[in-house]
This record gives structure tokens, sequence and C-alpha cells, in this order.
């Protein structure tokens, strides 16, 4: 990989703190609290391409590990990323990093394909997520599901439309070199 350069770097961050921001835009909902940010995740892979849009979630992610209050309900540290919700955050990483991929090896990209990108995009947090999930609050599969997808798949339909149209505006006018 080449060397970052300061228009890159400041995307990045930008990157990170609209995630933090949306975390703070906040449905409480238990287990899992309805946020912006998948919309900032997808957004980041879908402009700033795999490894820049992922890069900026790990610093998300870092902020929120070392202890400043950036996920939801103003939580912080390391027992957030190993808790029930944790599995959400590690998507954030992984799911900008394939979508960013997905749109890099196509040539003609279109609103759907970013649609595509952005729904494989929130798959793959669905799937981190949910897992988890079940796993550290010992819910099973089915609960899981019940309470970590299936109330969210609405607002995540029009988060992926969203970030799909902002993006293919966006992504042309953007210079990452």
């Amino acid at each position: 990989m080449s060397k970052i350069n300061i228009r890159q770097m400041t995307l990045i961050s930008l990157f990170a703190a609209l995630t933090a921001v949306g975390a703070f835009i906040s449905i409480p909902l238990y287990p899992v609290p309805l946020t912006l940010q998948t919309l900032f995740t997808l957004l980041a892979g879908m402009t700033l391409g795999s490894v820049l849009g992922a890069t900026s979630q790990i610093i998300y992610v870092l902020l929120g590990v070392i202890g400043l209050p950036v996920f939801s309900s103003f939580a912080a540290g390391a027992g957030v990323l190993f808790g029930p919700t944790g599995g959400y955050l590690f998507g954030f990483i992984i799911a900008p990093y394939i979508i960013g991929k997905m749109i890099e090896l196509k040539k003609e990209k279109n609103i759907f394909y970013y649609m595509l990108a952005g729904l494989s995009g929130t798959a793959i947090i669905y799937i981190l997520g949910v897992a988890q999930l079940s796993l550290v609050a010992n819910i099973g599969a089915k609960k899981a599901l019940t309470v970590g997808m299936f109330p969210f798949l609405p607002g995540d339909i029009l988060k992926i439309i969203a970030a799909s149209f902002i993006a293919s505006k966006l992504k042309p006018i953007i210079k990452l070199k």
C-alpha cells in the first residue's frame, strides 16, 4: 500500500467521526440500539474504498476501546467489543472492506451495484453481530435474530438506499489521490 496523504487522512478521520456521531443518534432498543452507525459504515466503504473505508472504522472502534465514549449509549471500553453487541463493531470493520472491494472491481458503477455492495456489507454486519449476540447473551440463534436483526431490516434497507444514492453522487467528486 502506498503512503496515506493528508486528504486521505482527513477523509478517514471524517468517517470515523461520522460513525461516532451516528452512534449518538439512537433509539434505545434492548439489547441492540437502532443507530445511524451503519449508514456511515456503508458510506465509508462506498466512497473511500476497501482499505481507507476499513481504516476509518478501525479508528472508530479503537477510539471506543481506549475509552472514548463513541459507541451507542455513550459506551466505551474493550468490554463493549467483547460484549453482546461487539460483533456488530467487528462487522463495521469488515463490511466497508468488502463493500469497497466490490466497488473497486466494478468498472461501470450504477446505483444498483452500490445497493448490492451495501446489502453485502449489511449482511456481514448482521452475521457477525447476531452470532456474537447469540453466543455472549446465551440466547440462541432464533432469539438473536428476533432481537438483533429483524427489527432493524426496514431501517437498514433505507440506509442502504440512502448510502447508495449519496455515494453514487459523492464518489466521483472525492479525490483520494
